[in-house]
């Protein structure tokens, strides 16, 4: 159908000359056909497709909190670890390890 329909404007536009009105056809025609085919080529072109979509995107988001969280909890062990290291390293220095004994 929308091939029909953008072989009869170009046809339209080789015999009558190609005004505004028709070249924007042609290429509204031509944008139409292009987007289908790549649904069609992507896999997108049924009708649960939406919900495909969405339900992808849900899982990016989840997956990108997932991620962000564990570089955050990975950072505050860092963070800790360096500080109990400074913490033992101020009580040896300043002799608390004798003290202990």
């Amino acid at each position: 159908m929308r091939e029909d329909m953008l072989a009869r404007l170009l046809s339209q536009a080789a015999t009558e000359g190609s005004d505004l009105v028709t070249l924007r056809a042609v290429v509204e025609e031509a944008s139409e056909l292009g987007a289908n085919r790549v649904l069609v080529r992507m896999g997108l072109d049924d009708p649960g497709a939406r919900e495909d979509l969405s339900e992808l995107r849900g899982l990016l988001g989840a997956w990108r909190d997932a991620k962000r969280s564990a570089w955050k909890a990975a950072v505050d062990w860092i963070v800790r670890a360096a500080l109990a290291l400074l913490l033992i390293g101020l009580a040896v220095r300043f002799g608390a390890w004798e003290m202990l004994k």
